[in-house]
């Protein structure tokens, strides 16, 4: 099968491992992106071109949308796909999307969010064009159960769920080197973005009972709640880590916390599935459905207060044995249960297509 996939494309975690699966499962991928419209000389950040293109980008509105529309058409035109996967289609128009319909009236549109745009606390700006064109796909997915309901009561014709998911050629066990071990060996890490729920405090409650601490993620966001606090300004700055140094942070902690976005109202996360594995030892925010994927105290633990956090990280942190049983069962749980990304990919092409 011939699928195009088109997305923003500013990162090779998300569409570029999309088309890679594809290809693995034997399909022919075609790749449209947008993200170059929007580049610009990072040394001059406040130059006309600059604030022009990141207007553009932010507000989704502007001759660089128009031509990102365009190329689209073009695009599909040329190659003809028999299934169009778009992954976060926050730049293409429903009348984009229902030209591409009416002139191939038997290519699948699929259309996947991994963000939350029913949830208060996004802009609605930018959600405008994708919550415009939910109608007109054939198939939309949801990240998460809260929004399926959602996107039928926006006029989607049909909806499923697909979870996130880990990539094995990325996402694995290491051992690491007396060198790593220096940078990454720890009692505790997180690793991902701040967001002003409780996670702060959480930190810091984990140094003040004398734990060593790593954080990794996105460092504008953390900079300023990091300088504020007198338990952690120690960390800052922090920073992302991509690829192995992403399996090191992992695999170098005894604990690693995984905390769920109240902005998008996760009930799981992509770490949820790449923390197991790489064979570390998850101790996430409780939720139900994760409950559902994982057992507690055998292949994951959770918390819910505090003070339950502080328990699970004292009982772990000193029991190496019941550590790497835990790790080692929810390492066997995640690949056993089919959340790889060649498994996800399968099943949408199968939703996708079914009866068609």
């Amino acid at each position: 099968m011939k699928v195009l996939v088109a997305g923003d494309w500013h990162s090779d975690l998300h569409e570029a491992e999309v088309c890679k699966s594809l290809r693995r499962l034997g399909h022919e991928a075609v790749e449209f992106r947008w993200f170059h419209h929007f580049q610009f000389d990072t040394a001059r950040p406040h130059s006309p071109d600059a604030l022009n293109k990141r207007f553009q980008n932010k507000y989704i509105i502007g001759p660089l949308i128009a031509a990102i529309n365009r190329e689209f058409i073009d695009k599909v035109r040329r190659h003809r796909p028999e299934l169009i996967f778009v992954y976060r289609g926050t730049h293409l128009w429903a009348e984009t999307l229902q030209r591409v319909r009416d002139e191939f009236p038997n290519c699948r549109l699929v259309g996947y969010n991994n963000d939350d745009p029913f949830s208060p606390a996004q802009p609605r700006y930018v959600w405008r064009h994708f919550l415009a064109g939910v109608p007109v796909y054939d198939l939309v997915l949801a990240y998460r159960h809260a929004n399926l309901e959602e996107l039928r009561r926006a006029g989607a014709r049909k909806v499923d769920l697909m979870r996130s998911w880990y990539v094995p050629d990325r996402n694995h066990p290491v051992e690491l080197t007396e060198d790593d071990k220096k940078i990454y060996a720890c009692d505790v890490v997180f690793v991902g973005h701040f967001e002003p729920d409780q996670r702060l405090e959480y930190l810091e409650a984990i140094v003040d009972r004398g734990y060593s601490l790593r954080l990794f993620g996105p460092s504008k966001y953390w900079q300023k709640s990091l300088e504020r606090s007198a338990l952690l300004s120690h960390l800052a700055p922090v920073r992302m880590v991509w690829g192995e140094d992403y399996n090191k942070a992992l695999c170098g902690a005894k604990v690693v916390l995984c905390f769920l976005s109240k902005l998008n109202r996760d009930s799981y996360t992509r770490r949820c599935f790449e923390i197991p594995a790489a064979r570390a030892l998850m101790l996430s925010e409780f939720s139900p459905d994760l409950a559902s994927l994982y057992e507690k105290g055998v292949e994951v633990d959770f918390f819910g207060t505090k003070e339950e956090l502080l328990e699970r990280v004292d009982f772990y942190v000193r029991q190496e044995s019941v550590r790497a049983d835990v790790a080692a069962a929810g390492h066997a749980k995640v690949r056993a249960a089919g959340h790889d990304i060649d498994s996800r990919i399968s099943k949408m092409l199968e939703t996708a297509t079914c009866g068609h």
